[in-house]
């Protein structure tokens, strides 16, 4: 069973560090949610979310993630600012910071995890990390990224090795 991506966001967003909360973009918050279904299908054979995941000329991407911060306009807010470029970003925010994620210990293992990993990154690390996944390095372009299988795919390659 998948855990509601709005809670998945809830979650990455009230605990990313809160110096660095103006980072977590349309972009930023995409690839973390694809990195902790990733770490979920590696330990678990299965995603957190529900996600099909796109691999398009930025990596992973879907417009899930916007989409439901659109449709829950009582619990994110979305504010203009800025990327290191210069050029507009949405960054996404908890309106109430009292909101609580209904998450598992699993979800919630492979979350903490990817909050701990990329807060060490800049954006070009960030980048290099997610473009260094599995999906990503054995798959096509333009392509859906079954998580699970590649996950699979994974593990039979890291035990030959």
């Amino acid at each position: 069973m998948s855990t509601d991506l709005k809670d998945v966001m809830i979650y990455l967003i009230k605990h990313y560090p809160d110096d660095m909360k103006e980072e977590l973009s349309n972009a930023k918050l995409t690839k973390m949610v694809y990195l902790s279904d990733w770490h979920q299908a590696i330990n678990y054979g299965r995603q957190i979310t529900n996600i099909e995941w796109y691999f398009d000329n930025y990596g992973p991407f879907v417009h899930d993630i916007k989409d439901t911060a659109i449709k829950h306009p009582d619990i994110f807010s979305i504010e203009d600012s800025r990327n290191m470029f210069g050029e507009p970003k949405k960054v996404y925010c908890l309106k109430d910071k009292t909101f609580q994620a209904d998450v598992g210990d699993e979800a919630k293992e492979s979350l903490n995890h990817i909050i701990k990993v990329t807060q060490k990154f800049d954006c070009a690390g960030f980048i290099k990390l997610v473009y260094a996944t599995h999906p990503v390095l054995s798959s096509e372009r333009y392509s859906f990224l079954d998580l699970v299988k590649k996950a699979e795919e994974y593990q039979t390659i890291k035990e030959s090795i």
